[in-house]
């Protein structure tokens, strides 16, 4: 009987020692469990946090684009503002050329009938012992009539004369004033090709120079199939080329600037 106690005894400890190892075992595993799950969230956390940050970016880069774009339909239409004024302008000097074209013939056509009738001056009608004395005093005083018209169509004739020189002077004033606001809005409408980039120092060479009239004074926009793409600041305008460095925070996200891509002015020129 107590070798009998003495075996359960036996086996209640070894059943203890197993469970207990079991038990160790699970804690183990849990331990491990929850240190790998606390590992994970905390990368979750530091890749939320990194999603946020790059968001925040792309967020501030598409304000500024849009920002960009605005620029650039204002500059637009302001140039179609000014080309719209200038031929108003040019109608107006059209109209005024006409005017004075044609007071300038009515003068002429008056003065070459006076002389006409001055011409054709002489005796009419039967001329007779009887009537010749009143014949030439009529005619006298005729004559008396035309040289005072002659004489008041001269003056008229001068004044509109001196209106026309005034006129035309003006006019090639504002003719003169119309180049120069045609010659503005070529060098803003004008374009250019990039020929070379270089990304790793930020600039690329654009293929016209002072030579042809290319001198941008401001920020200049790359176009690529009619959007824009970026926007580049010229630091060097040489003879036959621009250098200009790339504003990288309006650089399109994904896309790279390259050769072929277009530039024009971000602001026209004004008066």
């Amino acid at each position: 009987m107590k070798a009998l106690f003495y075996v359960l005894s036996l086996l209640a400890i070894a059943a203890a020692a197993y469970f207990s190892n079991i038990n160790k075992e699970n804690f183990v595993e849990q331990q491990t469990i929850r240190v790998d799950t606390i590992n994970q969230n905390k990368k979750v956390s530091a890749n939320a946090d990194k999603t946020k940050v790059e968001l925040d970016e792309e967020s501030k880069k598409l304000t500024d684009a849009k920002s960009a774009r605005a620029e650039v339909e204002e500059s637009i239409a302001s140039l179609e503002s000014k080309a719209r004024e200038l031929a108003r302008e040019k109608a107006e000097i059209d109209s005024t050329l006409e005017e004075q074209a044609a007071e300038l013939k009515a003068g002429q056509d008056s003065l070459e009938a006076a002389k006409d009738a001055l011409v054709k001056l002489g005796f009419t009608g039967e001329v007779t012992a009887d009537n010749i004395d009143g014949k030439i005093k009529e005619l006298e005083d005729t004559r008396k009539v035309l040289i005072a018209d002659i004489e008041e169509l001269d003056t008229n004739i001068d004044a509109a004369n001196n209106t026309v020189a005034k006129n035309r002077k003006e006019i090639g004033r504002l003719a003169g004033k119309k180049a120069e606001r045609d010659a503005r809005i070529r060098r803003n409408a004008m374009e250019s090709v990039i020929t070379a980039v270089d990304q790793d120092w930020g600039f690329v060479v654009i293929g016209a120079g002072s030579n042809s009239g290319f001198a941008p004074q401001n920020r200049l926009i790359v176009k690529r199939d009619g959007r824009m793409i970026a926007e580049v600041n010229p630091s060097s305008i040489e003879a036959s080329q621009t250098i200009a460095e790339i504003d990288f925070d309006t650089v399109v996200p994904g896309v790279r600037l390259q050769p072929g891509d277009r530039v024009i002015l971000t602001k026209p020129a004004t008066n």
